[in-house]
């Protein structure tokens, strides 16, 4: 598993070429008015892996929180592309790495296709934190009524 620090991924130091490409791809996807320090790829890497440790521990927020949340993966998909053939190689294990310990951590929404692209959109957490005991019609803790599926047997609730 590579280091989610700010060194290159094992030792490997891009070339100025590199370098230049990964910080153009990062600038396709920029937060407008997001503040904090800038994007960078390690930056979404780490944010991809809290996101995940967070799930695996059980998700506490809401339905809409998780889909803001997964701006980091939805980003580190947008800019694979046009990033250096080397870079993708060294970075992909860890990539592949997480993206394995989120399906994990998650149930697949009735219907969907988890091989299409953007798969981790059609996810649910199987462990959500509630604050309350209330649940939705669907028999979800309050803010996640906006999805159109019952709770999957799957998906357990901790109150």
């Amino acid at each position: 598993m590579h280091s989610t620090s700010s060194e290159p991924a094992e030792g490997v130091f891009p070339t100025a070429e590199e370098y230049e490409a990964v910080h153009a791809a990062l600038r396709t996807v920029a937060r407008p008015g997001a503040g904090g320090p800038p994007c960078t790829l390690n930056s979404l890497f780490e944010q991809w892996d809290a996101l995940v440790r967070e799930v695996e521990e059980g998700y506490g927020w809401s339905a809409p929180e998780l889909a803001n949340d997964l701006w980091c993966r939805s980003a580190l998909a947008r800019i694979w592309p046009s990033l250096p053939p080397r870079i993708q190689a060294v970075r992909r294990s860890e990539l592949d790495e997480i993206d394995r310990r989120f399906h994990s951590a998650t149930v697949g929404q009735p219907g969907q296709d988890d091989q299409a692209g953007r798969w981790w959109l059609r996810r649910v957490p199987r462990l959500l934190e509630a604050e309350t005991d209330r649940r939705s019609a669907h028999g979800r803790p309050m803010g996640w009524d906006d999805l159109t599926f019952p709770r999957p047997a799957e998906v357990e609730i901790d109150d």
